[in-house]
């Protein structure tokens, strides 16, 4: 979902508990509190949303090339290889 969707679905279901607070007699500080939460509620469930969406994509050809790039320019020592006195001297 786009940003200005969230602000447009956001403000039209702020708009509602609004509507519902005044609708069912509550007090300004009742109203308000109601939309403070609401609000934080919507927010944590779009950052949940938006953060499922990148853990669960795919990795781009630039993030390969770039995991490839970091395996190369690494200091790790391939399973078998004997450490001579120059690697030694690393750690």
């Amino acid at each position: 979902m786009s940003l200005p969707k969230f602000i447009v679905g956001m403000l039209f279901a702020l708009a509602i508990v609004v509507a519902w607070s005044w609708l069912g007699g509550a007090s300004l500080g009742t109203t308000l509190m109601r939309i403070i939460i609401c609000a934080v509620v919507i927010q944590a469930g779009y950052f949940a949303v938006v953060y499922a969406m990148i853990a669960s994509s795919a990795p781009t050809p630039a993030d390969r090339l770039r995991e490839a790039e970091r395996k190369q320019n690494s200091p790790e020592v391939p399973k078998g290889e004997k450490l001579g006195s120059a690697r030694r001297g690393l750690h």
